[in-house]
């Protein structure tokens, strides 16, 4: 009877583990969506509320000349420019999987996507997001992105 105790008792903590794990994933991926809600629609207020105060942002790829770059923004800049998108144009980027990792306050995504402008496409690639929980928040700190054009699906 003892034995069967223990195992209902391991069995259930396995159960609990996976669900709270399952929640904070839930509460990350919801963080990410509500970052390219405020991208899509230009509501820099809205990315605001998902980010980090000390957030540092990078892009890399390959310029029109096939050399690779590395450019590196702040928080400042990238919601600058979210505020200055024009009504008349429209951003979808399109995630085509998320996968997130956990440790304690700590998390990475990894978010292949592809971005259209206009309707039209543009590029693709993939986003990596790093995301600290602040007292009990979920905020981005860190977000690096590789664009290309080739290579896509």
């Amino acid at each position: 009877m003892k034995k069967l105790i223990l195992i209902i008792l391991v069995v259930a903590s396995t159960i609990s583990i996976h669900a709270q794990k399952s929640a904070e994933k839930d509460e990350i991926k919801k963080v990410i969506e509500t970052f390219f809600e405020g991208l899509h629609k230009g509501d820099s207020t809205l990315m605001k509320s998902t980010l980090h105060v000390n957030l540092n942002v990078q892009t890399t790829g390959n310029n029109r000349e096939g050399k690779s770059f590395l450019h590196t923004s702040s928080r400042k800049e990238l919601l600058e420019n979210i505020a200055k998108k024009k009504p008349e144009d429209t951003y979808l980027e399109k995630l085509l999987s998320y996968d997130i990792k956990i440790d304690g306050n700590l998390a990475s995504v990894w978010t292949p996507y592809e971005f259209y402008y206009n309707g039209k496409f543009s590029h693709c690639g993939a986003n990596s997001f790093q995301l600290y929980k602040n007292n009990g928040n979920w905020e981005i700190i860190y977000i690096v992105d590789m664009r290309r054009r080739q290579g896509c699906q």
